[in-house]
């Protein structure tokens, strides 16, 4: 039997509907959802499975790889650090990282990581997943690397390695890893249940990733000299790998977080919410303000999408996703679906995690129809 839970209000009985019609379905295997509107959690439910035999519910605490969301934890806890004052967005890279200045980067500066402008959106050859979790060996191939385009100039989404160039940053000036830096300064005074990569006494409760169906083209039809075949290649991930061991231990600010829609929006409704989260602060309205620096704007290299970057989130553009609106709105995507949309206008968060992973590279049938339903019951 499959049960819903949680709360919301009435004006979200069509939301609620949705979500239990497609786990009823089978569109849906398990997930969860939350809209928190300045504060105030008025959509909160779960349901499902963990498993595709549907013999382990999805609980309130179930976790599960958020994959792509990942990022949008890492860019605050960069934008944490330059609200500190202790890193500059327009500075060169290399004035944290000397290594990186190898290869020609020497003028490649913070922003250009956190807008995947940089040029450096993998690993150069040979690349395995294995090589992903030697986070710091994985990092200083990419210092020594020769850009794959000329930096800033157009975006080449950095699939893989995002966590791997601002966890760098974030290790040179913090002396500790990304995996700490988010557990100790974001989910632990936030009271998140999120954490990059997940502790195995976690495990019991993670719900496994259940892949998309294959693509219709392979990284094999692109021409190899391409940013995107050298992204996609290095290295390819397959979706299953995020159910492994190996993956669950390894600091992938990219792609390994591990959370739910409760967690992941308790995180970043911080900017929908001035800065602050029940009274902890972790940006200034300012440091909010860059994320709206438009860094690129057109078709990415890598992901052949219509891009709008600001510094660390994705911008609106009706003509990549037109269901999310105009204004002054932050989000981005997991693999296979899942969403997180920060939208300052209204105060409001809305967050979507799953284990069924649907086909495309952004969004997917199930959360258009979740976000539009929510857009609707608003004023």
């Amino acid at each position: 039997m499959t049960t819903l839970h949680g709360t919301s209000e009435p004006r979200f009985a069509g939301l609620r509907e949705t979500l239990r019609r497609n786990l009823v379905s089978g569109e849906e295997i398990g997930a969860s959802l939350v809209v928190d509107i300045d504060g105030e959690r008025v959509v909160d439910l779960w349901g499902g499975h963990r498993d595709v035999a549907r013999t382990a519910a999805w609980e309130e605490d179930t976790l599960t790889n958020v994959w792509s969301i990942t990022k949008t934890v890492t860019s605050l806890a960069a934008l944490m650090l330059v609200d500190r004052g202790e890193l500059d967005v327009y500075a060169p890279v290399a004035r944290y990282w000397p290594e990186f200045a190898a290869g020609g980067k020497r003028d490649v500066e913070v922003r250009h990581l956190l807008s995947h402008t940089s040029g450096v959106s993998g690993l150069e050859q040979p690349a395995t997943v294995e090589d992903l979790y030697d986070t710091t060996g994985a990092a200083a191939r990419m210092a020594a690397q020769t850009p794959w385009w000329k930096p800033g100039t157009a975006s080449g989404y950095h699939v893989m390695n995002y966590g791997h160039l601002i966890g760098e940053l974030v290790h040179r000036i913090t002396g500790r890893s990304l995996r700490q830096f988010v557990a100790e300064e974001v989910a632990r005074p936030l009271g998140a249940d999120f954490q990059i990569g997940a502790a195995e006494a976690d495990w019991t409760r993670v719900a496994d990733i259940v892949p998309p169906p294959p693509p219709p083209s392979d990284p094999a039809a692109l021409t190899t000299a391409s940013p995107a075949y050298k992204t996609l290649t290095g290295p390819a991930v397959a979706a299953a790998t995020a159910n492994t061991p190996a993956w669950r231990a390894a600091d992938i600010g990219a792609a390994n977080g591990h959370g739910n829609a409760r967690s992941v929006a308790r995180i970043l409704s911080a900017l929908a919410r001035g800065g602050q989260v029940d009274g902890i602060r972790l940006l200034s309205e300012k440091t909010i303000d860059l994320i709206f620096d438009v860094q690129a704007d057109g078709v990415d290299l890598v992901n052949g999408l219509p891009s709008r970057w600001g510094v660390g989130f994705a911008l609106p553009r009706k003509d990549t996703l037109s269901w999310i609106p105009e204004g002054r709105i932050a989000f981005w995507g997991g693999w296979g679906g899942s969403m997180i949309i920060v939208d300052l206008d209204r105060r409001m968060t809305i967050s979507y995690v799953m284990n069924k992973m649907g086909p495309g590279i952004l969004g997917s049938d199930r959360s258009a129809a979740y976000v539009r339903t929510v857009y609707d019951q608003l004023p």
